[in-house]
């Protein structure tokens, strides 16, 4: 009895795991048939992905004349390094709030601030950086974290205008400069862009203050440093050279007692200061200055001599005297009668030079005839025994 219950309980367990055994492997079946089907399946981007070939190039017969040497050098003339004070070609393609962004072919646009959009300040940056136009920039800055580097014209100008102001200054020439600013010490003037400075004891005819601006003067250097950023300039320098190159002796000139000393007087003429000497005033003895010259008084002089290196004159007065001492007897009317006084003193001095040149003339013709009639007596030459003694020397 007990053996029948076990023999019909095995057989039920037998039977229940036959058909668990079943149906598990009917179900693995149907999903690996199911899952055969999934991957057999293509989908919409695999399809695409079968008729896509890729781009398709255009084929010539004819034969391509580049080389890979032509490669690497295209390669190298196209690679920028963009380190700090590279100057780098560069084309504006935005105007942006406080300067523009420049394409100079790194991986983001460069950025050019305005203030160094030029060395010359308060101007309109879309005169100074058109945009599509190619312009050299120099790299002010180390990438930031977007990988932006800042560049500048200004430097480059900056160069150029101190390569231009040292040779203009080896050349010793005169530029035209307008001033920008009065200070307490001087004058500030533009000089290719540059700030110079002007001593106000070297501006000529007038003082340095605000009437001065916006004037242009002629300038000559005085100092050139460009380590030190150090410009020097001198209007007088310019004025008295370019006067001075016009000035000879015997030249009547117009001017103003400007300083009364023991030897004489200081005659300030067209911004140069030439000296009036005391010797040179009148032909009588001066022994009150004061009473014959005041400071400010307009006078007329001839020039005696000149020294051009240094920009100084010699002054006199006495040349002028129709008569000696009228000078100390009536100065202004010396001076109305400057032009037709120192016509006359030329004419003088030309007659006397003429028969001085007269003079010299008959002394050379006289000395010609003298030496001809000691060369028609041979025995009255006094080197004749001399020549017959060299003659006898042995060779």
């Amino acid at each position: 009895m007990f053996f029948t219950r076990l023999l019909t309980s095995l057989f039920t367990i037998s039977s229940t795991t036959s058909l668990y055994s079943t149906t598990l492997e009917d179900t693995t079946t149907t999903a690996t048939t199911s899952s055969d089907k999934k991957k057999k399946m293509p989908t919409r981007f695999d399809r695409l992905k079968q008729l896509y070939k890729g781009p398709r190039p255009s084929t010539s017969d004819e034969e391509i004349n580049f080389s890979y040497d032509d490669f690497a050098k295209a390669v190298e003339d196209t690679t920028y390094a963009f380190e700090r004070n590279t100057v780098v070609p560069g084309v504006a393609v935005e105007y942006s709030n406080g300067g523009c962004l420049v394409d100079i072919g790194a991986k983001a646009s460069a950025f050019l601030p305005e203030a160094e959009a030029s060395l010359i300040a308060d101007q309109d940056m879309r005169d100074l950086v058109p945009l599509d136009t190619t312009l050299d920039f120099q790299i002010i800055s180390n990438e930031d974290e977007n990988g932006q580097l800042l560049v500048s014209i200004k430097r480059i100008e900056y160069k150029k205008a101190w390569e231009r102001v040292i040779e203009l200054s080896s050349q010793d020439a005169v530029v035209e400069a307008p001033v920008i600013a009065v200070n307490r010490g001087g004058a500030i003037c533009l000089v290719e862009g540059l700030r110079a400075f002007l001593p106000g004891s070297h501006v000529t005819g007038q003082l340095p203050d605000e009437d001065l601006v916006g004037q242009t003067l002629p300038l000559k250097f005085l100092e050139v440093n460009e380590e030190t950023n150090k410009l020097v300039v001198s209007n007088r320098k310019a004025v008295v050279e370019q006067q001075m190159a016009d000035l000879s002796r015997g030249d009547l000139v117009s001017g103003m007692v400007k300083a009364l000393k023991p030897y004489g007087a200081f005659v300030e003429v067209g911004g140069m200061s030439g000296l009036l000497h005391i010797s040179q005033i009148s032909y009588d003895r001066i022994d009150d200055l004061e009473s014959v010259l005041q400071p400010g008084m307009p006078v007329k002089c001839m020039i005696i001599d000149h020294d051009k290196v240094n920009g100084r004159i010699a002054l006199s007065t006495k040349t002028l005297e129709p008569e000696p001492g009228d000078m100390l007897r009536d100065a202004q009317s010396v001076f109305d009668k400057a032009e037709e006084t120192a016509a006359a003193y030329h004419a003088r001095m030309e007659a006397e030079r003429q028969a001085r040149e007269e003079a010299a003339r008959d002394i050379v013709l006289g000395l010609g005839d003298s030496l001809d009639d000691l060369g028609a007596d041979d025995e009255n030459d006094p080197l004749q025994d001399v020549s017959d003694s060299l003659d006898s020397l042995p060779s």
